[in-house]
């Protein structure tokens, strides 16, 4: 699977622990910055250049994952794109759930509020769960993309 990653300096470390951890299981990971450590950094420009990079990117088998402090500002970015389905997840079940009922397609984590370690059990669980298909869900995902 094809993952765009991208964070500001407060998830600049959940990024390239987690880019380690992804690349040993076989993902191809892009990194969308930052590429150092920049307190100066705007979490905007990298929420963008992932969702832009997921909507260009390889078909359905591509997604993203963003990182900030509280993760709430990458979600509120990423979402701005239509067709990013960005979900901030700050456990297993919301990772399920956000795959399963909503075919997220840019996970957001919280780099403050979450221990690396739940972290790496999030994305997994994340990548992990198929979307359901059920015609419910998907009659809620056409709705979304109708709304401007």
């Amino acid at each position: 699977m094809r993952i765009y990653i991208g964070a500001d300096h407060n998830g600049f470390d959940y990024k390239n622990a987690l880019m380690k951890v992804l690349k040993e299981d076989g993902h191809d990971v892009i990194d969308s910055g930052d590429v150092q450590k920049n307190t100066d950094d705007d979490f905007p420009q990298f929420a963008g250049q992932v969702s832009t990079a997921v909507l260009g990117g390889a078909g359905d088998n591509a997604v993203g994952i963003l990182i900030c402090g509280s993760g709430q500002g990458m979600c509120m970015a990423a979402n701005r794109f239509k067709g990013i389905r960005a979900s901030l997840c700050w456990n297993q079940d919301e990772a399920r759930s956000a795959r399963n009922d909503d075919n997220s397609n840019v996970l957001c984590l919280s780099a403050r509020y979450t221990s690396l370690e739940d972290a790496k059990s999030i994305v997994q669980t994340w990548l992990n769960t198929p979307f359901a298909n059920a015609p419910r869900f998907v009659r809620r995902l056409n709705q979304l993309d109708q709304l401007t």
